[in-house]
């Protein structure tokens, strides 16, 4: 397990070396409420078979204004397919699910965050051309390329920092 410096590892895996043995698919969580300021969890969110109830666990997880970071491939990327344990193939607009803008299907989740980040890495050679920077520049490039443009231009991968609403 690659840990971040100071971080409490998760994972279901006793070979992981976690310092807390849990399936994420099973919540809820043997951790108390509010336990995080700060919880990251990078290349988890496509692997769990309710994304719902994880983020809805991350929710409870948080403390009051605590943040999430997300990272995890963009759908556009080949391994977001090539990986047989990847359950979900999620775009930079996935997580609008859980805030304001959830569509009007927000009545199957409670948990609320806010925006606070979104930012595409795309393929190196995207990247050296410039593309990378015009995709972030703002919401509505970033929904042009997503739109139309991402199986030519392709992503990589997806971060995601959102706060506890």
């Amino acid at each position: 397990m690659n840990k971040f410096p100071g971080a409490i590892g998760i994972d279901r895996n006793p070979a992981s070396r976690a310092d807390v043995l849990c399936d994420l698919d099973r919540p809820p969580y043997p951790l108390r409420d509010g336990s995080f300021d700060r919880i990251r969890a990078v290349h988890v969110i496509e692997h769990v078979s309710d994304v719902i109830a994880t983020m809805e666990e991350f929710h409870r997880l948080l403390a009051a204004g605590g943040r999430v970071l997300l990272v995890t491939p963009h759908f556009s990327d080949f391994s977001s397919f090539c990986d047989p344990t990847h359950r979900r193939h999620l775009s930079s607009f996935s997580f609008r699910y859980f805030g304001a803008e959830h569509g009007g299907f927000g009545y199957y989740s409670r948990a609320r965050f806010s925006e606070v980040s979104v930012r595409v890495r795309l393929l190196a050679f995207w990247r050296a051309l410039g593309l990378e920077f015009l995709v972030n520049r703002g919401r509505r490039f970033r929904r042009f390329w997503e739109y139309y443009l991402c199986f030519v231009v392709r992503g990589k991968v997806i971060e995601i920092e959102l706060e506890k609403a």
